[in-house]
């Protein structure tokens, strides 16, 4: 099934790992493609969609660069003729410990991956918009990726967990705001080895199907990309070696309702803090149990 045949996708950070992956994927279903990346890998990656069969046109430049993300749309609506996809995957990683952590290190990781995934969404959803006011249909696909690390609160990276839950939420309210125009918005949480996760998952094994490729992953995204999975959107997914996990939003564990008109030290301490006196000390927000997904 060729969902994307003929549809115009743009996938950023795609000149190696789940970019490429993911663009590749796509061509494979007959998409065309603007490849973008920040090194001239992505010249490659334009070379292999190419001997697929479909078109492709490379963007090199930062994501979180405006005019990079404008050069990205040009590409998809005047170089290939429209569009249709779009897939944030570009990032990077700056690990540090909070207390140790410099202000460039926090500020790179929130620039590429937050300010990169809203840029391309807003200049995308602005185009939906255009096209669906003067046609009075439009529908278009963004795929995010987001990160278990949001989920789980990584000690080691309070920048990379920011910026992912950023996304997260970025991902619904786009979700909310397109709906009425057929625009639909998804983020992904992969387990995938890469050059950027190669200190958290390690080398591949020599033999068999590696649990963590980005193989395991591409497929998602391509599904998500096309008409077939027009039904889903404002979602979240954890995607890894042959399972795809659908999250669920937030629950309310207990409600503590004022006695009085006003909450008083005292009733704080007779309602919240007894509820915590015999909780788990170690249960906090951190959704911890999606790590345990086989």
């Amino acid at each position: 099934m060729s969902s994307v045949d003929g549809k115009v996708a743009i996938v950023t950070g795609a000149g190696a790992g789940l970019g490429r992956a993911e663009a590749l994927s796509l061509a494979r279903a007959g998409a065309n493609v603007v490849v973008n990346d920040v090194t001239e890998a992505a010249h490659d990656v334009v070379a292999e969609i190419e001997e697929i069969g479909t078109k492709a046109v490379a963007v090199v430049g930062d994501v979180s660069d405006s005019d990079v993300s404008a050069q990205m749309m040009a590409a998809a609506t005047e170089r290939l003729g429209g569009l249709h996809v779009v897939v944030n995957n570009a990032g990077l990683l700056r690990d540090r410990m909070l207390f140790k952590m410099s202000d460039q290190e926090w500020d790179d990781v929130l620039r590429v991956h937050l300010r990169g995934h809203f840029l391309l969404s807003r200049n995308a959803t602005a185009h939906w918009r255009q096209e669906y006011k003067d046609t009075g249909a439009t529908s278009g696909s963004i795929i995010n990726t987001a990160s278990e690390a949001f989920l789980l609160g990584s000690a080691g990276q309070p920048n990379y967990a920011a910026a992912k839950g950023g996304i997260a939420a970025l991902t619904v309210s786009t979700a909310r705001a397109m709906s009425r125009m057929g625009v639909r918005a998804n983020a992904i949480c992969p387990r995938a080895r890469t050059a950027m996760t190669a200190q958290t998952f390690g080398e591949a094994p020599g033999e068999g199907v590696d649990p963590m490729s980005v193989e395991h992953v591409a497929p998602l995204v391509t599904y998500l990309a096309g008409p077939s999975a027009e039904n889903i959107s404002g979602q979240v997914f954890v995607v890894h070696s042959g399972v795809v996990a659908l999250l669920a939003p937030p629950t309310v564990e207990q409600k503590f309702a004022a006695p009085g008109d006003l909450w008083t030290q005292e009733d704080l301490e007779q309602g919240l803090g007894s509820y915590f006196a015999d909780r788990d000390p170690e249960k906090s927000f951190a959704a911890n149990d999606v790590l345990a997904i086989p």
